[in-house]
């Protein structure tokens, strides 16, 4: 079992940079790929980002390629989105999940997700 809680999201003007966090309780959270996702309101949600449990592939996309970046540090049980160059277009509910059929499979846990809302 493995519990998520997201943080760092909030208000930001479109240009500015932002960095969730996403920590996890549980000793595997090294076996783990993690992913961030994220919806916005009337939309379906939509896949950002993904990172292998060593943090040696990664997997973003088209759609945030260039400005996002997601890393993870095994030894805090933590994971990162960083945010660069926001657009009003990325506001959305951003969610962390944790899932072990690697960067493009299905995820098992879900955190609550953080709100982002960027304004022009």
């Amino acid at each position: 079992q493995v519990q998520l809680v997201e943080s760092g999201g909030g208000l930001v003007q479109a240009g500015g940079s932002l960095r969730l966090s996403c920590a996890a309780s549980g000793r595997t959270f090294n076996s783990y790929t993690m992913g961030w996702f994220r919806q916005a309101p009337g939309k379906e949600r939509e896949f950002v980002a993904a990172i292998s449990w060593s943090g040696g592939s990664r997997y973003t996309a088209d759609s945030v390629k260039g400005r996002f970046t997601i890393s993870r540090d095994n030894a805090k049980n933590t994971v990162y989105l960083q945010m660069n160059s926001l657009k009003p277009g990325d506001t959305a509910v951003y969610y962390c999940a944790a899932g072990v059929a690697g960067i493009h499979g299905s995820y098992d846990y879900w955190g609550q997700g953080t709100q982002v809302t960027v304004s022009s």
